[in-house]
């Protein structure tokens, strides 16, 4: 169908996405859309609907492992200033889902609010983390704690706005990953400018001394068991720099897969089997993947 014809925001096609994940893995996605705004996101939801086309959303892609073939359909991206919006609304945080993590945690200092300044460091947008309520190692803190509403548009192009009450927030996953997310309203509390930065600090330096960021990756490829750590095991297993290709698991942190410069989606999930095989045998337990695996 002519996608120029109908809709206002950006198209490509044949688009990599190895450019648009933080693995830098990936074939190509069949049509990479972005809406210029939630009137083009409707349209593109009843075309989709319409030509029975699946539908992929993408934020930063910093939890995603595309398949070497890429995509056939279409990959959302909600990246329009429409979805970046960020605003102090009766003393609550109101933020677009396409807007950076980064940047909501640098706004927040600026007006003197805490609360969200542990995720610093996470490279991800609002929408990708509210999907998978990304937090801290140990589920200490999480991007749900701090959620008063979201509000999202299912698949049939039904607005809707949920109250935390209405939502399901678990380790790693909420009830939100079967809509697309569109903003939320978060609360934070008042606290001086600089305890707030010290803070940020504080947490970009813990990313920096216990994780690997100058290779590629996606963070942390599995779940922690119940009461455990995976990257304990894994490193119990003696994984640490195991390879297959250019996917290496990380000296740093073991529960890291790192891209060494070439690693194809196949190398990953090769390593992903044999990290999962060698703890299966030596703890009996099944790791579960964290990362999203497009195939």
């Amino acid at each position: 169908m002519n996608w120029r014809k109908s809709l206002k925001g950006k198209i490509r096609f044949r688009e990599s996405l190895k450019n648009h994940t933080t693995f830098k893995i990936g074939g190509k996605a069949q049509f990479f859309i972005e809406p210029k705004d939630i009137h083009d996101l409707k349209l593109l939801l009843s075309l989709v609907k319409r030509y029975r086309i699946p539908i992929y959303v993408i934020g930063r892609g910093s939890n995603i492992l595309v398949s070497d073939k890429g995509i056939k359909g279409v990959v959302l991206r909600l990246s329009a200033p429409y979805f970046k919006r960020i605003s102090w609304k009766d003393n609550h945080l109101e933020v677009g889902s396409g807007v950076l993590l980064h940047k909501v945690i640098l706004f927040a200092k600026d007006y003197g609010r805490s609360g969200a300044e542990f995720l610093a460091g996470i490279p991800g947008t609002v929408g990708g983390a509210l999907a998978m309520n990304a937090g801290v190692a140990g589920g200490n803190h999480c991007i749900g704690d701090l959620v008063k509403t979201v509000t999202v548009i299912d698949f049939a192009g039904n607005i809707k706005t949920l109250r935390k009450k209405d939502i399901k927030l678990g380790y790693r996953e909420s009830s939100l990953a079967k809509y697309i997310i569109l903003s939320t309203c978060l609360r934070l509390v008042k606290k001086n400018k600089e305890e707030v930065k010290e803070r940020i600090k504080e947490y970009l330096e813990f990313r920096k001394a216990t994780q690997d960021l100058f290779w590629p990756s996606a963070g942390c490829v599995f779940r922690n068991p119940k009461g455990d750590s995976a990257g304990r095991l894994i490193d119990l297993c003696g994984l640490k720099n195991k390879r297959m290709g250019d996917a290496c698991v990380s000296s740093k942190h073991a529960n890291f897969i790192l891209n060494l410069g070439r690693s194809k989606a196949r190398d990953v999930l090769k390593l992903m089997d044999l990290v999962r095989e060698k703890v299966k045998d030596r703890f009996n337990i099944t790791l579960k993947p964290e990362i999203k695996i497009w195939q």
